[in-house]
């Protein structure tokens, strides 16, 4: 019996998928076209190859990618006035085109039906993928009152599927917002700093573990100052080996 269902099972779920497709039809969420082939159920292979995936060389501290030649600093120009409380950070592609469509989806416009291909996402992500191998994963928290609003908390998406494809030690709770700051969408630099100054400490109870390396996880980075924040709140509480990465890079 258990040979037979060994045998069958895989075929059947095969039979069942195409069913599915057939029945519901899956559209790209970049172009709106059919999404008749690839291991993306909601990016067309065409899209999917616009999608700019970061390769090295890249910026140590935030991500970003060194196009042609690098020479002296590893710091890119995003993060010449940033004062970094993290030691490193990687990201998975820029925000334009299909992988800006795909995040803005589902952070803003209830795309969880999406959460399907972030693991299809960062498999393609190599730099990122290597980077978290080993570490205690923490998403960036949501303020209560926004996640009553929103219901989930994409930085927990991004942070579960890359445990999963990343060989991390685990997903880790560990932050919470105290202030529900205002949007930073319009804000420059020196502005977001001030929006994040105290907006997060670790929960009461958690247990930090000094031999441990820490990434706070985000869906975007901008300027860093949320996630420089997070960072901060962490070493305060203990944490002696704090790193940073996204999705995706804005």
């Amino acid at each position: 019996m258990a040979l037979l269902r060994e045998k069958w099972l895989p075929r059947l779920r095969a039979a069942r998928a195409a069913a599915l497709d057939v029945a519901f039809p899956r559209w790209c969420v970049s172009c709106g076209g059919l999404v008749e082939t690839g291991e993306l159920q909601h990016l067309c292979e065409t899209c999917l190859r616009e999608v700019a995936f970061v390769r090295p060389p890249h910026c140590a501290t935030c991500g970003w990618p060194f196009f042609g030649e690098v020479e002296g600093s590893r710091r890119c120009p995003h993060c010449a006035e940033l004062d970094p409380a993290f030691a490193a950070g990687r990201t998975g592609f820029l925000m334009r085109g299909a992988g800006r469509v795909f995040l803005h989806e589902l952070k803003y416009h209830q795309g969880l039906h999406l959460r399907t291909d972030l693991r299809g996402l960062i498999r393609r992500a190599d730099s990122l993928r290597e980077f978290v191998r080993g570490a205690v994963l923490v998403p960036v928290p949501l303020h209560p009152s926004k996640l009553r609003e929103r219901g989930f908390n994409q930085a927990q998406f991004v942070a579960e599927a890359l445990a999963a494809e990343g060989a991390a030690a685990g997903v880790a709770d560990l932050l919470a917002r105290t202030r529900d700051t205002p949007s930073q969408t319009r804000l420059d630099r020196a502005a977001r700093e001030r929006n994040m100054r105290g907006a997060f400490e670790v929960k009461p109870g958690a247990m930090i573990n000094v031999a441990a390396r820490y990434v706070v996880v985000d869906d975007v980075i901008t300027t860093g100052a949320t996630l420089n924040a997070c960072a901060q709140a962490l070493h305060r509480a203990g944490a002696v080996n704090v790193d940073i990465a996204t999705l995706g890079h804005g």
